[in-house]
């Protein structure tokens, strides 16, 4: 036993190999039962998907690195639940590709931001954070009032998150175009930050 224990420390590429065997199989141990339970596969009632403009609105968030310094994932604990609300579920992210739920905190979490302002104080935030909140670091963004969308690729997105099982309709992808066309990038952000949270009560 002593001599395939030597064998195994001094032989790098076989023990590089075990040592990935060992991972995998951990790995399979901890993830494939996940991808069978309901709780993590199937969305949560009352989930809807995302809007064409609250879509656009993602696609800002991500473009404008948003996620670096918010997370929207509230974990299990305590002080968190008492801040930003009910924990984070996988059924509200079984439609999200990427995930965004961050890990960062620079500024406050934004999962359940949703309905938590009105859409005006939005608009002042993300055009002076300062003039809402005096102690925020955070660069306003006032070039999203100015932008506007023209929503040509909107409808193609809405048939890549289908085929990712999003249950867009035809309806929805055949409208996405003009139900963002003409809106500000300010206005599709604000759509998509009042739809955070919104699905679990």
């Amino acid at each position: 036993m002593k001599n395939v224990h030597e064998l195994v420390e001094k032989n790098t590429g076989l023990l590089a190999i075990m040592v990935l065997v060992v991972i995998s199989f951990g790995a399979l141990v901890e993830i494939v039962p996940l991808m069978y339970q309901k709780q993590t596969t199937e969305p949560v009632k009352g989930l809807e998907p995302y809007t064409a403009l609250q879509l656009e609105g993602r696609d800002i968030y991500i473009r404008e690195g948003c996620v670096g310094c918010h997370s929207q994932m509230i974990r299990p604990f305590r002080a968190e639940t008492e801040r930003y609300g009910h924990y984070s579920v996988a059924g509200e992210s079984v439609w999200e590709r990427p995930f965004l739920w961050g890990s960062k905190r620079t500024g406050p979490d934004l999962a359940r931001v949703g309905g938590r302002y009105s859409d005006e104080w939005h608009r002042v935030h993300l055009i002076n954070p300062r003039a809402v909140v005096p102690e925020s670091n955070m660069p306003g963004f006032p070039w999203l009032a100015e932008n506007t969308l023209d929503g040509e690729l909107t409808a193609k997105k809405m048939k890549v998150f289908r085929d990712f099982g999003v249950p867009y309709t035809d309806e929805q992808i055949a409208g996405a175009k003009d139900a963002v066309k003409g809106k500000t990038e300010m206005q599709a952000l604000i759509a998509y930050l009042q739809s955070l949270g919104t699905a679990l009560k």
